[in-house]
């Protein structure tokens, strides 16, 4: 089998150009010579453009190029030529991998180590290796610490000029980069690139073990976790470790109690957003899903495949400790709580503990008399589902074992609403 064919560059040098750029790089080094002549100890050296003006002077009738649209001057003809390219727009290097354009050959070179993985530039400090020199000065920051560029509004400091650029806008709100499909904006061309490829469909970052594909390669390297069961993120209050740093920041919320989402409907609030964006549906009433065997409909997809196990007989959790099964395996972790003895949830009231969080949740409304159940009869509230239960049965017209509730005596009605009055709170 033949080695692959080598990238190769859609240009051709002619002799001329290579006379142009041994010509340029003399200007380069009598720049340089004289910069040193005219830099005495303690003096500041002179700029490009002064030097360049001092070497004009001192050239005695040398022919130079001027640019006619900024007035900078070349020593040869084919300088002034690629820096016209500038003004022109014009891009005749192009890279026959991908098809992008440079005004020089030098940018198309460190371009073609994207497709060929060259890296020759390696840290001395770490061994990481890099495809350009810039990048490697950038790195080396990381090492000393270095961060030159500082945010004049809040003095945030960032070891490249192009992120203090990007952070600049947090300050402004500018959103320069818009979509055409669907004219939403961003704050970086990067995060543009990334959301276009949710209208073309492109995931270009393919993964090696089970062929999914992704937008992006952080996307890709999150997913591998999967398949290699690293778990970076651990939680420093119960040990627990996630593959994603997002999913430790929500779980960290179950330890505040923080639940930053609110739903505008019931006030109803959720430690992370695509919990709210599911509870949503509820107030839509809106079940598109339907079971085929008992066609019961769900307003989620995930709650008719949970349903459909009921028709499949499938119990796939089961305890160790009696061999009971379940469906889901939250159902199995609240049933171990009966065997460990575990009790988790404290009332914040009374200290009193509870094995599920909905018994604290009912428990704790003892406390704050707060009654979410309302009768649509007559709008008296009730503090439990049950005691409203109970209640709705008055408003009934046939009431359990044919017995009108007119033909009890008051004794018994007074009993009856003993039994369905609200517990008071504990002393």
């Amino acid at each position: 089998m033949s080695d692959p064919e080598p990238c190769r560059m859609k240009h051709t040098y002619d002799p001329d150009e290579q006379k142009d750029l041994m010509e340029e790089n003399e200007e380069i080094e009598e720049l340089g010579e004289l910069k040193k002549k005219h830099v005495s100890p303690g003096e500041k050296p002179l700029s490009r453009a002064k030097t360049k003006n001092k070497l004009i002077k001192k050239g005695k009738g040398k022919k130079y190029f001027t640019c006619t649209q900024c007035g900078t001057t070349f020593a040869s003809k084919q300088g002034l030529k690629r820096h016209m390219s500038i003004h022109t727009g014009e891009k005749p290097f192009t890279c026959d991998q991908c098809g992008k354009r440079f005004t020089r050959s030098s940018g198309l070179k460190e371009h073609m180590r994207i497709h060929t993985g060259e890296k020759p530039y390696t840290c001395d400090q770490c061994g990481k290796s890099l495809a350009h020199k810039k990048s490697l000065k950038e790195h080396m920051m990381i090492h000393t610490g270095e961060k030159p560029f500082m945010c004049e509004r809040c003095e945030k400091r960032f070891s490249k000029k192009k992120s203090l650029e990007i952070h600049m806008i947090i300050h402004t709100g500018e959103k320069p980069f818009m979509c055409h499909q669907c004219e939403k904006r961003f704050t970086k061309k990067k995060s543009l690139e990334f959301h276009i490829r949710v209208h073309t469909g492109e995931k270009p970052f393919a993964c090696d073990q089970c062929g999914n594909s992704f937008t992006q390669l952080t996307l890709l390297k999150d997913h591998m976790r999967i398949h290699t069961g690293e778990k970076p993120f651990t939680c420093d209050k119960c040990g627990k470790s996630f593959t994603h740093k997002t999913s430790l920041k929500i779980h960290m919320r179950v330890h505040t109690g923080e639940k930053p989402f609110t739903c505008d409907q019931c006030s109803k609030t959720f430690l992370g957003s695509s919990a709210l964006k599911t509870h949503l549906v509820v107030h839509t009433k809106k079940k598109p899903h339907s079971c085929s065997v008992c066609r019961k409909s769900f307003s989620l997809m995930q709650s008719l495949h949970i349903h459909q196990k009921i028709h499949t007989g499938v119990r796939e959790y089961m305890c160790f400790e009696c061999e009971k099964t379940f469906i889901l395996a939250h159902h199995l972790k609240r049933h171990q709580r009966i065997h460990t003895g575990e009790k988790p949830y404290t009332c914040s009231y009374c200290d009193k503990r509870f094995s599920q969080s909905i018994h604290l949740k009912t428990h704790e409304r003892i406390h704050s008399r707060e009654k979410p159940h309302t009768c649509d009869q007559c709008e008296m509230s009730f503090t439990f589902r049950s005691h409203l239960k109970l209640h709705t049965r008055i408003h009934a017209v046939e009431k359990p074992h044919h017995h009108s509730l007119k033909s009890r005596n008051t004794t018994k009605q007074g009993v009856r609403s003993e039994n369905i009055r609200d517990p008071e709170p504990a002393e």
